[in-house]
């Protein structure tokens, strides 16, 4: 059954990769139609997340924000897609880091890891290597559908990045500090953990959650540097991303140090542009869970 799915589903893909970007977000603006208004798919967990943590915005402003937020993921979740067939050329135009020389100079004294948040369009993030020289990999979450996940890690090497699920991670950076390998790891940082799985919570949005402190605790443990992507949307399908520096040095952080900086910046993210974060997910729902020790 998954194989007959993905053989129903992927030609669709690929003839929606290939549209010229005019017929491409035309298309898009279908999707946005059926999405929003026919299905309604998910609005008022959109529509919780903003009021939650806009308390002090008035409704009228609110649904304007949802409304322009499934504009842009409708279009970001197609740019998935054009993925499979864009040209290097092509993401190089719409994908421009505006400070690449700052990652380099990073890159030749140490690896980074590379955190970023669901915002704008993250997927497009493995296209830096198009700039660099040292390994790229990519964090992902392994996909049910073994056929979509082949799929997914392929779109994902497009520029020579090696896809690596959050389970192989640790063991690949500690193989690759310990053989020499300069390189770099891009994650989404921002994920939900399970509640009762969660060693630390914090505000993100002015709301305890609990947090997802991986990165960190290998920064520190490895002494690797942590940058944070910056993407903006500059227009309709093009983005301009800067790096900034959390620490050149991950041993010489204080605990939480890296994991606190990373949720101030996408906050700062956030609240310049709300429509682009990804509020679908129910990113605050154990705020009613918060253990003792961090209320």
């Amino acid at each position: 059954m998954q194989l007959l799915v993905f053989l129903l589903v992927y030609p669709i893909l690929w003839i929606i990769s290939i549209l010229p970007y005019r017929l491409f977000y035309a298309f898009s603006d279908v999707v946005f139609f059926l999405v929003y208004h026919i299905a309604g798919y998910r609005k008022q967990v959109v529509l919780n997340n903003l009021s939650l943590v806009f308390p002090k915005m008035d409704r009228k402003e609110l649904l304007q924000i949802r409304k322009d937020f499934y504009h842009h993921m409708c279009d970001m979740f197609l740019e998935m897609v054009k993925t499979m067939t864009i040209s290097k050329k092509k993401v190089k135009q719409r994908y421009h880091v505006t400070n690449i020389e700052l990652l380099q100079e990073i890159l030749a004294e140490k690896s980074v890891l590379a955190v970023c948040s669901h915002y704008a369009n993250w997927e497009w993030n493995v296209s830096i290597n198009n700039y660099i020289d040292a390994k790229g990999y990519a964090v992902y979450q392994k996909i049910g559908n073994p056929y979509f996940d082949r799929l997914v890690r392929k779109i994902r090497a497009k520029w020579n990045t090696v896809p690596i699920t959050t389970s192989e991670t640790p063991k690949t950076v500690l193989y690759n500090e310990r053989k020499g390998v300069r390189a770099i790891y891009g994650m989404v940082s921002d994920q939900s953990p399970q509640a009762h799985r969660a060693n630390y919570w914090s505000e993100f949005m002015g709301i305890k959650v609990p947090i997802y402190n991986g990165a960190e605790a290998l920064a520190r443990k490895l002494d690797l540097a942590v940058v944070f992507l910056k993407v903006s949307k500059v227009k309709r399908g093009f983005y301009e991303v800067e790096v900034i520096p959390i620490t050149l040095s991950g041993k010489n952080t204080s605990e939480h140090e890296i994991t606190e900086q990373f949720l101030k910046l996408t906050e700062e993210q956030i609240r310049e542009n709300p429509a682009y974060y990804l509020w679908t997910h129910r990113r605050w729902k154990h705020r009613d869970k918060v253990p003792a020790q961090f209320s």
